[in-house]
């Protein structure tokens, strides 16, 4: 079992106590995994129960993973099971004057900072031509890091992502600048290996129900649960056909 979208260590203690809670409900008692690769655990076919990100799900993931569904935020930028993301910058100045900057994406499969970031600006490249480079930062944390040092000069955050940083990190968006905030989309599904889907959606909403776990879901913001559907997906390869379809972005530096 793992949850390493957001599991900050400020969050630690409340994300063990809502794994377990989801765990118990489900008739388990599993011990949540903490992972140095946590996209391997999304391969390993023993995997019980994980969140991951709705771009791999619907890319490399796709099939291999059972959909459980989606938890609710309740931050700005989020309503329902979609969430958005915000685009950072260094320095404020004309969108399409950010031609030639360098652009820092957590990793190369993420819906909030790669595709989020290509929606944003792909409306002023020409030829898939808009970024001078791209630095590959592991992290969106690290992507706010690599404006304030310099290193590069935009990036998209996950708005649940910013939240947890306005609250425990605002030193991170010191100096750093809103320029808007991209479309919404399905945020970070639940997923899982086994056959028992059902038995985890009904354990999610157990928890989410609970009254004695109010204040774990206040500490991780999280409001609610729906059993989205792959279809419900779709509007991420549709995100990325209709900026392809614009002529896309490159992200050179990227592997």
């Amino acid at each position: 079992m793992t949850l390493p979208m957001y599991d900050y260590p400020e969050l630690a203690e409340a994300t063990d106590a809502w794994a377990s809670a989801i765990a118990h409900a489900a008739g388990y008692e599993l011990k949540l995994s903490r992972l140095e690769d946590y996209a391997g655990a999304w391969e390993r076919t023993d995997l019980q129960f994980s969140q991951t990100c709705g771009y791999p799900l619907t890319h490399g993931l796709r099939g291999r993973l059972s959909l459980v569904g989606t938890p609710h935020y309740g931050v700005p930028g989020c309503e329902g099971f979609c969430y958005s993301s915000v685009v950072f910058a260094r320095q404020s100045r004309a969108l399409p004057d950010y031609r030639g900057t360098i652009a820092a994406v957590n990793t190369v499969d993420s819906m909030s900072g790669m595709l989020a970031l290509k929606s944003f600006f792909v409306e002023w490249a020409c030829d898939g031509m808009f970024f001078q480079d791209t630095r590959l930062s592991g992290g969106h944390l690290r992507s706010l890091l690599a404006l304030q040092s310099g290193e590069a000069d935009v990036c998209a955050i996950d708005a649940v992502c910013l939240a947890y940083v306005r609250r425990f990190r605002p030193g991170l968006l010191d100096g750093l600048v809103e320029l808007g905030v991209t479309p919404r989309v399905p945020g970070l599904p639940y997923v899982t290996r086994a056959p028992q889907v059902e038995r985890w959606q009904r354990a999610v909403e157990m928890a989410v129900a609970d009254p004695a776990l109010a204040s774990v879901r206040e500490s991780l913001m999280i409001t609610g649960f729906t059993r989205t559907t792959e279809s419900d997906y779709e509007v991420i390869p549709l995100l990325e056909a209709a900026v392809e379809a614009r002529g896309g972005i490159r992200l050179d530096g990227l592997s």
